[in-house]
């Protein structure tokens, strides 16, 4: 939807009150403010980013996880922040989620005795974009080996987290997770005010009345609020969608309803048709079992040489990421999530629980 209200000249120039001062840079003044909230994330406690990188130590390996006979299980990691681009990492930069699951996808169309795939869920959430990718590579991967798919809900099951296990043929919960937060998040600040007070003023010339729509530098209008707020509308009404479809035994209306943003405990997503039971990892496996029709199964992951995945929660380093980021390189890693607009499938409190 295009919305085409005039503001007047379609360029605009924020003159400077005292053109002689030098100012500092732009890019260095916001990259110190995206910098420091990234840091104010993190004082709580040791919090890690799983960036999902297979390593790059020669071509990735399989283990067995669970089990010593019958048709294998894939295990399909979906932990942290869900991103489309490289993420910085202690090995220099890391693949996106949606670059590792393909990656793992395709490793796994390989190998004809797969018969089932565990999707193991831990993520707030991330990027739109993202989070479609990775639910439509799932899809496509059912569909191409006609197999079942079952996804496992860990800690945190919210946004575009939830929104990637729509792609299963069941969806269990554990316990304790947080399921939910059904809605669209578009994330930009304003540094005006503080700009203000450092004596700092925006000097933006645009060619387009709204070709700085969402700038950190000054508030939006009511017009251009109106205009986001459509995107996200559109956003959101394609999640609502997404569920529906993974939970046929849901309405639109109902899923309507439910899609307000909010967030539900296991209990909860299950008596309002979330999800299907409430089980843990073992409980999944035999699901999938029953499914494949197999009285035994070997779950599988793969795994960087000589690292060897030993249960299914283990996360072998390079595989799901390094150790503990430092505060300051986690200021690093949160700066292209957090420096610049975009809309997400986001539950933006669980950013702050990552370890």
């Amino acid at each position: 939807m295009t919305n085409r209200i005039s503001r007047g000249s379609t360029a605009r120039t924020h003159e400077s009150r005292n053109p002689g001062r030098r100012r500092p840079g732009f890019r260095s003044f916001r990259g110190l403010l995206v910098t420091g909230l990234a840091l104010a994330l993190t004082t709580s406690g040791c919090v890690k980013l799983d960036i999902l990188s297979l390593g790059p130590d020669g071509p990735p390996q399989q283990s067995i996880v669970s089990g010593t006979a019958g048709p294998k299980v894939l295990l399909l990691e979906v932990d942290g922040v869900i991103n489309g681009a490289e993420m910085p990492s202690f090995f220099g930069s890391s693949p996106s989620t949606v670059a590792r699951v393909r990656r793992v996808l395709d490793l796994a169309r390989e190998d004809p005795e797969i018969g089932g795939v565990l999707v193991r869920i831990d993520s707030p959430g991330g990027t739109a974009t993202a989070s479609e990718q990775v639910y439509t590579e799932i899809l496509r991967f059912k569909k191409e080996k006609g197999i079942p798919v079952v996804a496992q809900l860990l800690t945190t099951a919210a946004s575009g987290g939830y929104y990637i296990a729509m792609a299963a043929d069941e969806v269990q919960a554990h316990p304790t997770t947080v399921v939910g937060s059904i809605g669209v998040i578009f994330t930009s600040m304003n540094f005006a005010g503080l700009m203000e007070k450092l004596g700092i003023e925006d000097q933006t010339i645009t060619g387009g009345e709204f070709k700085d729509i969402g700038s950190p530098f000054r508030p939006l209008t009511a017009e251009e609020r109106a205009q986001l707020q459509s995107i996200v509308d559109d956003l959101h009404l394609r999640f609502r969608e997404v569920v529906d479809r993974g939970r046929p035994a849901l309405d639109a209306e109902q899923v309507a309803a439910l899609a307000n943003g909010r967030i539900y405990s296991a209990p909860q997503a299950l008596e309002n048709g979330l999800v299907d039971r409430i089980g843990a990892m073992e409980d999944a496996v035999g699901l999938l079992s029953d499914r494949m029709g197999a009285p035994d199964v070997r779950v599988v992951a793969y795994h960087r040489p000589g690292r060897p995945r030993s249960n299914y929660y283990m996360q072998a380093p390079g595989l799901a990421g390094p150790p503990a980021l430092d505060p300051a390189t986690m200021g690093q890693a949160l700066a292209p999530l957090l420096g610049r607009p975009g809309f997400h499938y986001l539950w933006w409190p669980g950013l702050s629980g990552l370890r």
